[in-house]
């Protein structure tokens, strides 16, 4: 969601960065579950490095959520780290320190020897930064597993999948356990463009057409070329207006816990008109229902993992049509958010990551289990996303609130 700070000239010297190294030729192998049979994902969502560098705070602000990553990796042990979003406030940044930031977010990661796949959000999309100039910077890491499988002007960048394999598989001719997509919901603003008047051009918030083609296409392939449905998951910064109408219809504290404190929440083609104008007399288009339609038809899919909207952490299993929406779901597919993760961006509930534990076991029955790690290092909101999530019932989350402790707002 927009938060947008003003301010003059950058103070990248107040930053420290964990540089890479070009010459490091390590590479990491496929993803592959535990011997155990289980396999972890830690999302770190809405991070939103680099606001207001020139200012005491916000450097401070990025120091104190390289924090909450360490505490956070410190009481977890995950096999995949996913960005999913906002890794950076772009509209603050400039062409010459815009991406720099990167490095400094995967410093906790590169240090445990921790892989990564990324998706970017609004915030990493304006005039001086874009997910391609992100996606370059992440590539001079052997870490990152963030890669680009969609290519068109209206496809944006973070669009691709990742196979995760038996402990026993070597190699990638391994039939997959699990399949993890990443989606690119864009929004923001182009990149180095301007219109007539020198303001920046806004950019459609939702996942383009022709990749919802791509993912349709890719997931038969799959099916057809391993003779089987591959239990899968799926991430993307913004949410779909699905979210929005169910928190429209009441989210239950206790059958999908989590903070519910963002309403109305902020969905895909927000602001936009169906015409594809975006000049604020609209206030929903509806360009994600492709995506829509895609995600609840589509076998195999357990849940997709969004954030955008820092005061929400629930879950929803869309099993049923909802209120006054014409995408009626094919297929149950839980719609999570995660959790507010950096001290950038707006909002003070408490920082943490969502944890999703997949374990071949119950991958059968297309069930995975999930909680959010705070940086009091406390667990809320641990639920099973199985075929009674929804009417389970579970403790309520408390609404508990941090704010950075060495950061002195009032200096400026």
């Amino acid at each position: 969601m927009d938060q947008i700070h003003i301010g003059h000239g950058p103070s990248t010297n107040e930053v420290p960065f964990h540089l890479p190294s070009i010459l490091d030729t390590n590479t990491f192998g496929p993803l592959t579950f535990k011997s155990d049979g289980t396999f972890q994902i830690s999302i770190f969502e809405d991070l939103h490095f680099g606001e207001n560098a020139w200012d005491q705070w916000g450097p401070q602000q990025d120091i104190n959520s390289v924090k909450v990553i360490n505490k956070i990796l410190e009481a977890e042990s995950p096999e995949l780290v996913v960005l999913n979003g906002d890794l950076i406030t772009g509209e603050n940044t400039f062409p010459e320190n815009s991406t720099l930031y990167v490095d400094q977010i995967v410093g906790p990661l590169v240090d445990r020897g921790l892989t990564w796949a990324s998706t970017y959000g609004n915030h990493d999309y304006d005039l001086n930064i874009s997910g391609t100039t992100i996606l370059a910077r992440e590539k001079m890491w052997p870490n990152s597993r963030t890669t680009q499988m969609v290519f068109g002007e209206q496809a944006g960048v973070s669009n691709y999948y990742l196979p995760v394999y038996d402990a026993n598989c070597t190699s990638e001719s391994c039939v997959p356990e699990l399949l993890l997509w990443f989606f690119d919901s864009k929004g923001g603003f182009l990149y180095q463009q301007k219109d007539e008047s020198g303001d920046r051009i806004g950019q459609p918030n939702w996942v383009d057409f022709s990749v919802v083609n791509w993912f349709l296409q890719t997931n038969s392939e799959l099916v057809n070329k391993y003779n089987k449905i591959i239990p899968s998951l799926a991430f993307v910064h913004i949410p779909t207006y699905a979210s929005y109408v169910f928190q429209e219809d009441g989210v239950d504290p206790h059958t999908e816990p989590g903070i519910n404190d963002d309403f109305p929440l902020a969905p895909q083609a927000q602001g936009w008109c169906a015409d594809g104008r975006n000049d604020g007399s609209c206030d929903y288009g509806g360009q994600d229902t492709p995506f829509m339609q895609a995600v609840s038809a589509v076998p195999g899919l357990m849940a997709i993992f969004s954030g955008h909207d820092h005061g929400n952490s629930w879950c929803y299993k869309w099993d049923k049509p909802l209120p006054n929406m014409t995408v009626a779901p094919r297929n149950d597919v839980n719609l999570c958010f995660s959790q507010h993760s950096g001290y950038g961006g707006y909002g003070n509930w408490e920082r943490g990551a969502r944890q999703v534990l997949a374990t071949k076991s119950k991958l059968k029955n297309l069930e995975v289990d999930t909680w959010i790690r705070l940086e009091s290092r406390n667990v809320v909101g641990s639920i099973s996303l199985n075929g009674t999530y929804g009417q389970d019932r579970y403790p309520a989350t408390n609404d508990s609130m941090t704010y950075c402790p060495t950061c002195d707002y009032t200096a400026t």
